[in-house]
């Protein structure tokens, strides 16, 4: 019998290596990230494989799972270890190595495979591993499944099964980029920077641009799991700025930033610009739109209010839906609305049939981006981003807080802002005209101003997005209003970034 999971075992003793580690905080709302090895070790991803069994198994799901990893030095042995518990559940595996999430996604409709479990901690600091996990393609797991997982493993209630096979396919990664190449040549010259910040999608994406017709300037796209410069996130001024030189130096027509596995894209236009994701989702949303009749889209929480305000999208008759931050959230939403596109300001764009297979991939997203600079007509990104109506918007930012601690902080702030909305009280001089609270606590004031504050799924801290569609003074009296209401918290510690 399996042993049965702990939480307090400690690395470089004898019950370590004995026993299975298991941090119950791994388990997130939708997959699954610990700092290795210190909240999990390689028999408690053993476990984490097992007790994927029982799910699908409950699901009634076949037990056959596409499984890849991405380029940290860890990565590779973890894998291993999960791999051991999926066999030893009984699963089918098809082992596709070295890969993106979007490449493991595809390889779950090439392969016609029920599962997938892809591991890598996408842009989390060096230290950090997890799983991206589904049994229903294109879908990811969702709270549900993840809830019954971390009971499972964390109870050690297994169920070991006979019949496990192991399949690898070392061709998978030429059959995906074969399959994003598989289409009209980009008419029109464009000049790319690529991006990759030393992570896996140096592998790919600058051989998939090229093979679509783009002169293709590659950007610390050299594999290097220490990340020397900065860490591969689109989200990271860092990242944005070091593209954005890039763009000026090379005269670029566009900069595209992937993150650690690749199923993110961030954008700089041809000025050195950085275009926040929801921003560059306004402008693909008006391409699309002017070739599909009254389409459907969906945004996240944290994305610009011009989705709903922007008036060549209200004259072409498109929706838009807001819903809960986090690519399964997402993912699910857009597919159950029929939408044709959903947008994440953290760079996760989800475009269904027939622009794409509903699952999230920075290369397709960066390839639409093309599309839309192809149909423009001579316009440069720098004149599409003009001609929408103007905001001011945050970044991202991010305070640390404990992962035991930081919903009970949201709860807490998300109660402060409805008792000042019941009792007619102010934010920054004004009246609360609107609060969302689907997804932490969004507060949007009398002339559009708006601030969120949620908790991260998948790391130690909190989020903040602050926008204004009528002056930097106002986006930052609302920041400066969320953070004071933060600081009362000994709970929440440094940001990332600030305005």
């Amino acid at each position: 019998m399996f042993p049965k999971p702990r939480a307090d075992l400690v690395p470089n003793t004898a019950d370590f290596e004995r026993l299975p580690l298991v941090k119950p905080t791994g388990f997130r709302e939708y997959d699954a990230r610990w700092l290795f090895p210190n909240e999990i070790n390689l028999m408690g991803l053993n476990a984490v494989g097992l007790g994927m069994a029982r799910v699908f198994d409950e699901y009634g799901v076949a037990k056959r799972i596409v499984v890849g990893h991405d380029y940290r030095w860890y990565s590779a042995s973890v894998k291993q270890a999960l791999m051991t518990g999926l066999l030893a559940g009984g699963f089918e595996v098809f082992d596709i190595g070295l890969a993106l999430s979007p490449m493991a996604y595809f390889a779950q409709f090439e392969l016609d495979v029920e599962g997938v479990a892809m591991v890598t901690a996408s842009h989390n600091d060096n230290g950090w591993t997890g799983i991206k996990m589904g049994l229903a393609r294109p879908l990811t797991f969702g709270p549900d499944e993840m809830g019954r997982l971390k009971e499972i493993v964390l109870s050690g209630d297994f169920a070991p099964s006979d019949g496990g096979r192991y399949h690898f396919l070392p061709d998978l990664a030429e059959r995906y980029m074969k399959d994003l190449a598989d289409r009209p040549r980009l008419k029109r010259p464009l000049k790319v920077v690529a991006a990759c910040g030393n992570g896996t999608a140096g592998a790919f994406a600058p051989k998939v641009l090229e093979a679509v017709g783009c002169e293709v300037v590659p950007l610390d796209a050299e594999l290097d799991h220490s990340f020397p410069r900065y860490n591969p996130n689109p989200e990271d001024m860092k990242m944005l700025h070091a593209i954005a030189e890039a763009v000026v130096a090379n005269g670029a027509d566009v900069g595209f930033g992937f993150d650690g596995d690749g199923d993110r894209c961030g954008v700089v236009d041809n000025e050195g610009h950085e275009i926040f994701a929801d921003t560059v989702g306004v402008m693909l949303a008006r391409d699309i739109a002017a070739i599909h009749k009254n389409p459907v889209f969906v945004a996240d929480v944290k994305s610009t209010g011009l989705f709903a305000t922007d008036p060549v999208l209200q004259e072409a008759g498109a929706k838009t839906l807001y819903w809960k931050t986090g690519h399964s959230y997402m993912k699910r939403y857009t597919f159950e609305q029929k939408a044709l596109v959903g947008f994440e300001k953290s760079g996760h764009f989800f475009f269904q049939p027939p622009l794409g297979r509903g699952y999230d991939d920075g290369l397709v997203a960066a390839l639409a981006v093309c599309d839309m600079l192809e149909r423009a007509e001579g316009k440069t990104i720098a004149d599409l981003r003009r001609a929408l109506p103007k905001t001011y918007q945050s970044p991202t930012m991010s305070p640390h807080c404990d992962d035991e601690k930081k919903y009970g902080v949201v709860e807490r702030v998300v109660a402060d802002y409805e008792a000042l909305a019941k009792n007619g009280g102010t934010v920054a001089g004004q009246k609360i005209r609107d609060l969302v609270t689907v997804n932490g606590v969004r507060v949007t004031l009398e002339d559009g101003t708006w601030g969120l504050v949620r908790a991260s799924s998948n790391k130690p801290e909190l989020v903040i997005v602050v926008e204004s569609p009528v002056s930097e003074e106002n986006k930052i009296a609302m920041f400066r209003d969320i953070e004071a209401r933060l600081a009362a918290f000994p709970e929440v510690g440094d940001y990332n970034q600030k305005i």
